[in-house]
């Protein structure tokens, strides 16, 4: 038996509530045992290590939390975030599209500043900042000389890559995850390592070209120019390129006079004609900056949505979907459910008897795959017609944490197999799922995938786990969904969001109450097999 978790994408949402973190966001990293979380996390949750991004990235993903709890624990190399990303998509599993917020200006005018003090107004639970700045062309030798020289124009229109710039945004609006260049100032050059970003609930791009091209402002829903003195800018570029790019003052005012100050005449002030709203002094414009708030909250509220609540009761009255598979109720089947189900039953009883259950479960959801007929030849020299499978890569992906307990079983029925995980929790203020962490095989969407959860209430984690799948772009006919027990409005859930996906479980109940417990059920899975509950 062989798993593999390496060569992997891993993301832990962050919570950035004050400013002065918003330079030392991490792309990767462990997560925490939140508070918020009804069930505590399993040991495994504890040892993920943790990389923090360089203060010259502008990209990054923000989330923000209303709660007055410390947004951030800082523990030697470690930096844990404790607030996660909530639904990006509504009841039907499809996208809630993003307000995506354009933001131009010359060079040194304030735009990020501008930018992450909108992030700090807005108090929304999830903002991508994505900066222009990223997107600047790979240069050969003849122009990686001019550009040591102080000789290349890196304020033209021809010095970025406005094709993958255009791609990246797209993918962004859509919900997709996206891989963005690191561009290093210092050696005028792309680093080997990539970004990893999502969409959000707010996008904001920035640059000082991005209202030059029309596909950009096709994308934006509102356009911000920052109108700021000449000579401010000036004083800005001096201090930055001096004390954080290693540059001279000779160099800099004559890349200044010779390209940045033409290039911001020709090319950015013309296109102040495409913005909807001028703010002038940048970051200390506190009324405009307001405005925008108040303009950004209006359409969010347009596009709103409370998950959870509709989920349970959308569906009541109709027929279980085809795509359902429940493994046979045998006699034997129903004895593990009565020692699972029993609210006396010891934890030992418990584990013993669920890890049976799920073993039986695999084999069932693995038989559904698609197999081809072979014959081979027996030690006695007969022939044998047989089947084996076709599908070569598969990758166990578990729903944290009771979803773990399953990746036991799925090991002892595949020799090697990939492993993934999704930490989903719910958030106790608002009742919604929200997503802290995964850690995904980079290929991912070349694998035929079991997603897998202990139990399914309304469905609500299910069906943000499946998003992040696709947003991974893994086909939805290769995603294949294991739970011991469902409820049926959770089975009506996955199926109507995602009818493509094939969906297993041993049994399925009627009902779900008002705190999203199945009835008859089983309890709460997680804290009965770890231990962990109230006494």
């Amino acid at each position: 038996m062989s798993s593999k978790l390496t060569d992997s994408d891993e993301l832990s949402f962050e919570n950035v509530g004050r400013l002065d973190i918003n330079e030392d966001l991490a792309q990767k990293g462990s997560y925490p045992p939140s508070p918020q979380r009804s069930e505590p996390l399993s040991p495994l949750t504890h040892c993920t290590p943790h990389c923090l991004r360089t203060k010259r990235e502008k990209n990054r993903s923000c989330s923000k939390s209303g709660s007055s709890r410390e947004p951030v624990l800082r523990s030697g190399q470690r930096t844990i975030y404790t607030a996660g990303r909530p639904p990006w998509y509504d009841t039907q599993g499809q996208l809630v599209e993003p307000f995506v917020i354009g933001i131009c200006g010359g060079s040194s005018s304030g735009k990020t500043t501008v930018a992450t003090k909108i992030i700090e107004a807005l108090d929304v639970p999830w903002v991508t900042l994505l900066s222009m700045d990223s997107f600047y062309k790979v240069l050969d030798e003849e122009q990686q000389k001019l550009a040591h020289e102080n000789e290349y124009n890196f304020d033209h229109p021809d010095a970025f890559d406005f094709s993958l710039l255009i791609q990246t945004l797209r993918k962004l609006k859509e919900g997709k995850r996206v891989q963005v260049p690191i561009y290093n100032f210092v050696t005028h050059s792309r680093e080997k390592r990539m970004k990893t970003m999502y969409g959000a609930n707010v996008i904001i791009f920035e640059g000082i070209l991005c209202f030059a091209h029309k596909g950009l402002l096709e994308i934006m829903d509102m356009k911000i120019f920052i109108d700021t003195d000449s000579d401010i800018r000036l004083v800005r570029r001096l201090k930055r390129d001096i004390m954080n790019r290693g540059r001279d003052l000779e160099g800099v005012l004559k890349q200044y006079n010779r390209f940045v100050k033409p290039a911001f005449d020709h090319y950015i002030a013309p296109t102040m004609i495409d913005a909807d709203l001028i703010v002038p002094r940048g970051g200390e414009n506190h009324i405009a900056i307001n405005l925008i708030v108040q303009h950004v909250h209006t359409q969010l509220q347009l596009r709103g949505l409370k998950l959870r609540s509709k989920l349970v009761h959308t569906h009541i009255g109709q027929p279980l979907p085809n795509t359902l598979h429940i493994m046979p109720s045998t006699p034997q089947i129903l004895g593990m459910h009565t020692f699972i189900r029993n609210c006396e039953t010891s934890r030992d009883e418990f584990i013993f008897y669920s890890k049976r259950l799920m073993r039986l479960l695999i084999e069932y959801a693995l038989s559904l795959l698609q197999f081809r007929d072979v014959i081979v030849e027996t030690p006695q020299g007969c022939t044998y017609h047989g089947k084996r499978s076709i599908v070569q890569k598969i990758c166990g992906v578990s729903i944290m944490r009771a979803g773990e307990t399953m990746e036991q079983a799925l090991c002892d029925c595949l020799k090697d197999v990939r492993l993934g995980k999704i930490l989903i929790q719910t958030n106790l203020d608002t009742g919604e799922p929200e997503l802290y962490y995964l850690r995904l095989p980079r290929d991912i969407k070349d694998y035929q995938i079991i997603l897998m959860d202990a139990t399914v209430a309304s469905g609500a984690a299910a069906m943000m786990a499946t998003r992040v799948l696709l947003d991974h772009d893994v086909p939805e006919d290769n995603i294949l969904f294991c739970s011991l027990l469902a409820a049926e409005s959770g089975v009506h859930t996955i199926a109507y969001a995602f009818p493509k996906v094939c969906i297993v479980t041993t049994a399925v109940d009627p009902e779900v109450n008002k705190t999203f417990y199945i009835l008859p059920g089983i309890g709460n899975f997680g804290d009965r097999y770890f231990g962990t509950e109230a006494s």
